[in-house]
């Protein structure tokens, strides 16, 4: 008898059978997919870890991060959060940067990139430094004599750094070396030479506060000459020149120039 002319009834049962085997196939499918991956064979057997890790080692990873790694590598090889794992070993100071990748059959692969630090922020010794990006982190102090330090708002890190590699390539064709730039609440800029004389900046553009830092150093060695003595601060905030005090004696490099302060 053809399939049209079956009745309703038996029509409607042969739907159901069809569809109740496919259900049935589904979820078996289902139930031994589940059972593969949760299978052993696919438990994360270890982590290798690779790139920078001048700060880190294994003894390190395994007592800062063993009860997180524990929850994190619950699920197997083919289930577990890589960007979880990320996140964690991101959490480790010193650590700026992780990818993390599946090694087949059951391991992890962990590429770490650091923070390689260039300055203190805020104080030598703080606990905070900056990355070669101008970014702030925290880590624990270690021998890292010879950086200079910088300060201001958080969220002006970079522009600090930026400028102070300016600056200290200015001074240096004087031999003078920067040991800290801070801006202020008010935005204005110190300098901290290595002599530890004061350097008052001003306010101002990064191009208007490299040229006052520039048209300085132009200078400096005349008035040197004629005021021997060991520099002890210097106010750039002047329209058209900027007072030096030498150790015994107070001059301004233009006498009819008084200093105005700058509202920018």
């Amino acid at each position: 008898m053809p399939a049209t002319d079956l009745p309703l009834d038996v029509k409607l049962m042969t739907a159901a059978t069809r569809a109740l085997a496919a259900l049935f196939a589904f979820m078996c499918l289902g139930a031994f997919s589940l059972w593969a991956v949760r299978h052993p064979v696919w438990s994360v057997k270890g982590i290798s870890v690779h790139g920078d890790v001048v700060h880190q080692n294994a003894v390190t990873f395994r007592a800062q991060l063993a009860t997180q790694m524990k929850t994190s590598l619950s699920s197997s090889f083919l289930t577990v959060d890589l960007q979880q794992v990320r996140r964690l070993f991101e959490t480790v100071p010193w650590v700026r940067q992780a990818v993390v990748q599946r090694e087949f059959p059951n391991r992890l692969r962990v590429t770490l990139q650091e923070h390689q630090a260039v300055a203190w922020w805020g104080e030598a010794g703080s606990g905070q430094l900056v990355n070669d990006a101008g970014e702030v982190f925290e880590a624990n102090p270690e021998d890292l004599d010879g950086l200079p330090e910088l300060a201001g708002p958080r969220d002006q890190s970079a522009t600090v750094w930026v400028l102070y590699q300016a600056l200290r390539t200015d001074l240096s064709r004087l031999d003078l070396g920067l040991d800290r730039l801070e801006l202020n609440e008010r935005g204005s800029w110190r300098a901290t030479l290595d002599s530890g004389a004061k350097v008052e900046i001003g306010r101002g553009t990064p191009d208007e506060l490299q040229a006052r830092v520039q048209r300085f150093t132009a200078t400096l060695s005349q008035l040197t000459q004629r005021y021997p003595g060991a520099l002890e601060s210097v106010d750039l905030r002047y329209p058209n020149g900027y007072a030096l005090r030498v150790r015994g004696v107070t001059t301004v490099s233009d006498s009819d120039t008084k200093p105005q302060p700058n509202t920018r």
